[in-house]
């Protein structure tokens, strides 16, 4: 999973950037600090992991990953190459869903691009600069189309039908549907960032925003994590951002966590899109164990923790045996059975 964070300047992009991934990126009170995007992975906190590794014995645990992608900031007219327009929009492009960091704080040292602060005009400011450069894409696609349904090829004329309504739906202010693969279509998270002890506006909360006071995070992620955790309460910031920002990035794309142990070496955290099937997770794991999947052996965390071992759980009728079409359920632990 990629995740581009996106904002005005100076809006604490990569102050968020560094609090998340404690990656140390040059982050500064003047615009277009980034100008290249700095690229960190890391790795996704769920603690079931742990749980499973310590009821099985098994020492190494392979958590999931999620890269996130610090972009340079975009300004009014981006659509049309302003600052650093272009540049930002094809590194949007390139990612699964779309952080908006949007400055919830007053700090008179750090200049706003539009010279005073509006959190909810600034997100739109975004949204609207992504509505405009899709507009254009989905415009010329039309053009295109439209000339090439003129042979009367059903396939064609249902993409010029596609495109057409892609082009209403944003001349009307309306994001892109999925399938049209544009910069709006892209699942989206709004991350407030507040100053120390606020809250974001009611207009962001009503967008459903995550609230993360970014230049403490940041210092936070400095520290050893147990130094951390006691700062964290001491300041009453609610848990740690990285987990917060990917649960949510999570239910935005959709996605759940099943787990894999093999035999007494390694317990590996995967993810899938919900509604997944067993053999969409034997293609998770292995390419060879979709194409042979046989069976899968099925089991949920908590089961396999209380019990304490896949013998037990097989001695207590906990451990199922499931097709292809199983749709997995976030937490489960599978074995795949397949042939070579």
């Amino acid at each position: 999973m990629k995740v581009g964070i996106v904002g005005l300047p100076n809006a604490g992009k990569s102050t968020l950037f560094n609090a998340l991934t404690h990656a140390g990126a040059q982050a500064a009170e003047y615009p277009f600090t980034t100008v290249e995007p700095n690229v960190a992975i890391v790795p996704v906190p769920d603690d079931r992991l742990d749980r499973i590794g310590d009821a099985l014995g098994i020492a190494k645990r392979v958590p999931e990953h999620i890269e996130f992608v610090d972009i340079a900031g975009l300004v009014r007219g981006a659509h049309q190459g302003e600052g650093l327009g272009n540049r930002f929009l094809g590194h949007i492009r390139d990612v699964d869903a779309v952080v908006h960091v949007v400055r919830s704080f007053e700090n008179p040292q750090v200049a706003h691009p539009h010279g005073s602060s509006d959190p909810l005009a600034d997100l739109e400011t975004v949204e609207a600069e992504l509505l405009l450069a899709d507009l254009e894409t989905a415009e010329r696609r039309l053009e295109s189309a439209e000339k090439a349904a003129r042979s009367n090829d059903k396939e064609l004329v249902r993409e010029a039908e596609l495109w057409r309504e892609v082009t209403s739906a944003l001349q009307e202010g309306r994001p892109a549907p999925a399938e049209a693969g544009l910069l709006t279509s892209k699942p989206a998270l709004v991350v407030a960032n507040v100053g120390e002890g606020e809250e974001p506006p009611e207009a962001l909360r009503a967008r459903g925003a995550v609230a993360v006071c970014a230049r403490d995070e940041a210092e936070l992620a400095e520290l050893e994590s147990s130094e951390a955790e006691a700062m964290r309460a001491e300041l009453g910031l609610e848990g740690d951002p990285l987990d917060r920002v990917v649960r949510a990035a999570y239910e935005l794309l959709g996605l759940i966590t099943f787990f894999t142990a093999v035999g007494e070496t390694e317990v590996r955290a995967r993810s899938l899109p919900r509604g997944g099937t067993a053999v969409q997770a034997a293609g998770r794991v292995h390419t060879d164990m979709e194409r042979g999947f046989v069976r899968a052996e099925v089991i949920g965390w908590k089961e396999l923790v209380e019990t304490g071992s896949f013998a037990r759980a097989r001695e207590r009728a906990l451990l199922r045996t499931e097709g292809r079409d199983y749709v997995v359920a976030d937490g489960d632990v599978l074995t795949i059975r397949f042939t070579s």
